[in-house]
């Protein structure tokens, strides 16, 4: 089974993530911001990250950068999941190593295409 990793500092957005993840059939964690989450992907490397960009502690880009220098940093799917519209922004993100981008409010249809552009089934 697929396990992906919820961080976001909101518990409702990481409670409506998780029913959308699981109907997919993936394994979900949860993580309140990115300090919390590096540490869990330290534990144990989901296959797929569903990243919040604001958060207290540490916000989604740098979680991002410190990521993909980890061991094992590189294999995870990254889909950031903000309000951020900014296409700068945006760019900058991907261009870090995140893999999608999804605009909140999002619904499962919404998540299922964007895994699918990152390349899961």
């Amino acid at each position: 089974m697929k396990t992906c990793l919820v961080v976001d500092d909101s518990r409702v957005m990481r409670k409506v993530a998780r029913r959308i993840l699981e109907d997919l059939g993936f394994e979900v964690a949860e993580a309140a911001d990115g300090a919390e989450g590096l540490a869990w992907c330290r534990a144990m490397m989901p296959d797929v990250i569903l990243l919040d960009w604001h958060m207290p502690v540490m916000g989604g880009l740098e979680f991002l950068r410190r990521l993909r220098l980890e061991p094992g940093g590189v294999g995870p799917k990254v889909v950031f999941c903000s309000v951020e519209t900014d296409l700068a922004r945006i760019a900058e993100a991907l261009d870090e190593g995140a893999d999608e981008y999804i605009m909140k409010p999002f619904d499962g249809e919404i998540v299922a295409s964007k895994l699918a552009m990152a390349g899961l089934p």
